[in-house]
């Protein structure tokens, strides 16, 4: 489905050499497959995010949909930032509209409704954003980015900024969007529980530049259970492997 090939990235300096902040990476994503990519700061998970995005190019190596070259912003892939990035003055209903000025407007009207119910906030599609709580901002922000039923869904650590309660409870609906939804996720996040509990498999970055140091497989069955010893094993072995225990 998705195909990173031999991907660097380097930014040009105000002096000196351009600074390398990606270096040679691989990685295979299957379709309906949710890979989290986690990191310490500056090993240039966003930056992968980006490129995977259409948002920013690769200076070297390929990405690749189905085997089609994504060079710009593409209809199958759409983007969650760690903000929700909704214009104040207009309503829920407008922010998701959007994502979706290009349809007929019949189509873009049944699309919001859908993508409003999915995420739980019909009854809320005419207030604007100061009415809403950071956990339903996020919402709405999720429910522009799956309006036109993507393929692949990228999120860049969308629930760090919430508290841990309304975290976990958008992580369980996350997880049940992609479940109905049948899209491929690509996620960003510094919470390594966040990594366990969602993903099929965890890409470890290190590193300036980032390298790909290891990819692990989550073989545990769906729900997980956050308090449950295979997740806090896992957390801990990740842990180690980014040199924080």
């Amino acid at each position: 489905m998705l195909e990173i090939n031999a991907v660097s990235k380097t930014f040009p300096a105000p002096e000196g050499p351009p600074r390398l902040a990606l270096d040679t990476l691989d990685l295979s994503v299957a379709e309906h497959e949710i890979v989290s990519l986690v990191g310490t700061s500056g090993c240039g998970k966003s930056t992968l995010l980006r490129i995977l995005s259409g948002l920013d190019n690769a200076s070297e190596g390929e990405v690749s949909i189905a085997g089609r070259p994504v060079t710009g912003p593409n209809p199958d892939i759409a983007m969650v930032f760690q903000e929700p990035r909704l214009m104040p003055w207009l309503t829920v209903r407008e922010n998701v509209r959007l994502a979706l000025l290009d349809l007929p407007p019949e189509e873009q009207d049944r699309l919001i409704d859908e993508a409003l119910s999915q995420v739980g906030l019909a009854a809320a599609a005419k207030q604007l954003p100061k009415q809403l709580s950071g956990g339903m901002a996020q919402r709405v922000a999720i429910a522009r980015a799956i309006a036109r039923h993507p393929k692949i869904l990228l999120l860049d650590e969308p629930f760090s900024a919430l508290d841990s309660f309304t975290r976990d409870k958008l992580q369980d609906h996350l997880l049940s969007l992609w479940e109905k939804g049948r899209f491929t996720m690509v996620f960003v996040t510094h919470d390594l529980e966040e990594a366990v509990v969602l993903s099929d498999r965890i890409a470890v970055l290190r590193g300036q530049p980032g390298r790909l140091a290891e990819v692990i497989e989550v073989d545990l069955p769906r729900p997980r259970d956050r308090a449950s010893a295979e997740v806090q094993s896992l957390k801990r072995h990740l842990a180690g492997t980014l040199n924080l225990s």
